[in-house]
This record gives structure tokens, sequence and C-alpha cells, in this order.
């Protein structure tokens, strides 16, 4: 049971990541909507590792949001509202390309998860089996 416990934390954290990435994606072409506004910027998840006492394992945890400080994007878009007085437009720090491959690892990893649980699920119906007799 502590097993599916801890690959349980895995698949909460990889939900919470596909998440944050799908929102990156949906805002991937978010302008401001006045010159000199920042768009959406690109948010990053993090996780860190907590002690449960009651298992001895380590299981993983979300942690705090934080912002990809890179620059944003810009585009020549004159008669955009949110253009400059040169006419170029600022747009997220989003790349989709590095957000599919980022959705892509999270969903791999949540799959490796969900094996655990069954896995682990598998063995204990095998253990009753035989304790059965």
């Amino acid at each position: 049971m502590d097993s599916i416990k801890v690959a349980a934390s895995g698949l909460s954290a990889q939900t919470a990541r596909m998440r944050v990435i799908a929102e990156n994606m949906a805002n991937a072409d978010s302008a401001g909507n006045t010159p000199g506004e920042d768009p959406y910027r690109r948010k990053i998840p993090t996780f860190h590792a907590m002690l449960n006492d009651d298992l001895d394992a380590y299981e993983v945890r979300v942690g705090r949001l934080s912002y990809d400080m890179s620059d944003f994007s810009t585009r020549y878009e004159p008669g955009h509202p949110a253009a400059d007085e040169n006419g170029y437009v600022k747009y997220p720090n989003v790349n989709p390309l590095i957000e599919t491959m980022d959705m892509r690892e999270a969903q791999r990893t949540y799959e490796a998860n969900l094996n655990v649980v069954s896995v682990s699920r598998q063995m204990l119906g095998r253990t009753l089996d035989i304790l059965r007799g």
C-alpha cells in the first residue's frame, strides 16, 4: 500500500504540472490590450520531496509556481491596440514546442506512476490469493 501512496503523490504532481502546461499553451498568443502592457508570462511548476513519516518514504509535492523571466517576443503589428510607438506588440514568452515536450514528459511520468499503482494492486491481489491457499 505504501508504494501506491507514493505513486499517487506522483500522479497528483504530474496532474498539476499538466494543468500549468495547458494554461501556458492556451495563452501562447495572448498579447496585452494596451501599449506597453506585459502579456502573459510563462509559468513553471516546482516540486519538492516531502518525507511521509507514516510511510517512511518521500512523496512528491507541488511547490510554488515560478515565472519564466525570459524576454517576451515581439511582432510588428502597427494596427494592434497593444502596439508601441514603433508598431511592435509584446507576446508571451511561451514556446509551444517546449510546452509540447514538457507535456509529453509529464504524460509519460504520469503513466509510469499509474503503472506502479497497477502492478502494486496486482501484487496485493496475488498475495491475498496465496494466503487464502
